[in-house]
């Protein structure tokens, strides 16, 4: 197995937000499907990448609390993190090492009340 994540969905209230957020912290086009009665926002995940998207519909409520997601910051999660607040989110906890092994992280609150975080190398 190479990550213990293969998936993961994060819940929108207003969907159309959620997709201005993340397209605009994260520097990516976000694309809309609808499955299942689901109308959800991939978020790109590269080619071998672990994937994601944004889910609005029953059973999906945003939340500060329960499992935490960290994505992805890149070499320097400076980038997308400088840009939750003027996106619509809140950072709850600026850049922080952990080690120097480990990296930095920070968390934030997206446009719909969800709490995540951003994991890089520096």
């Amino acid at each position: 197995m190479a990550n213990a994540i293969n998936w993961f969905e994060i819940p929108a209230n207003n969907l159309d937000r959620a997709i201005e957020f993340y397209g605009k912290v994260l520097g990516q086009e976000v694309h809309v499907h609808e499955i299942g009665g689901f109308k959800m926002g991939f978020l790109h995940n590269g080619e071998d990448g672990v994937g994601g998207a944004l889910v609005k519909g029953d059973g999906y409520s945003p939340s500060a609390d329960g499992a935490l997601l960290y994505l992805n910051g890149g070499t320097d999660l400076s980038d997308p993190l400088n840009r939750v607040e003027g996106a619509g989110g809140k950072v709850v906890l600026p850049k922080t090492k952990i080690s120097d092994e480990v990296g930095y992280f920070g968390m934030f609150i997206d446009s719909e009340g969800n709490k995540l975080a951003f994991h890089s190398p520096a």
